[in-house]
């Protein structure tokens, strides 16, 4: 029996730097992982490219395909974009789709692919008003967004947490809603 695919989406918050061992521990829990990164990630990752690749078995994508180009992925059995940053989550709530990250995403809702977010955003930014109604947006559309208790809970500006990025629980999350095959 086949793995079932995960899209596993970062953006450009410190927390993408451990994609890696973020891909190992989605395979570890039996999932296929195709990576996609925002633009600002891609660049920050651009020496890590390669090794994603191999470790995953699927090109990073970060830029839609031309028309008439195969789909180089699998179909998603779900997504998971984390860490997702205030731009993101604002222009995915807005359906505002210039990046392929995004435009994957504001598409998996009318496909009604399974997906995860968690927001990575300090303390500074969730003061806008746009934030928590962008938040609500998504889960209205039946997007598990883990923000808050249970889920990624901002820090100040600057302010790294010892204990890191919630990783877990958004894996924790993505197996809830679709259990990978054995």
């Amino acid at each position: 029996m086949t793995a079932r695919v995960l899209y596993l989406f970062g953006s450009a918050a410190p927390p993408v730097f451990e994609a890696g061992k973020v891909i190992q521990e989605a395979q570890a829990r039996g999932w296929d992982v195709c990576p996609g990164l925002t633009p600002t990630a891609a660049k920050w990752l651009g020496p890590q490219l390669h090794e994603l690749e191999a470790l995953s078995g699927h090109p990073v994508r970060s830029e839609y395909k031309m028309p008439g180009e195969p789909d180089v992925w699998p179909p998603a059995d779900a997504i998971l974009l984390a860490p997702a940053t205030f731009n993101t989550v604002n222009a995915w709530a807005l359906g505002l789709t210039s990046s392929f990250v995004v435009g994957v995403v504001a598409e998996g809702i009318g496909k009604r692919i399974p997906t995860v977010t968690m927001p990575c955003v300090n303390a500074a930014y969730v003061q806008h008003p746009a934030f928590d109604r962008s938040v609500e947006t998504l889960r209205g559309a039946g997007v598990t967004v883990l923000y808050g208790e249970g889920g990624f809970a901002p820090n100040q500006p600057g302010e790294r947490r010892p204990e890191g990025f919630p990783w877990h629980l958004a894996l924790d999350a993505v197996s809830t809603i679709v259990s990978p095959s054995p």
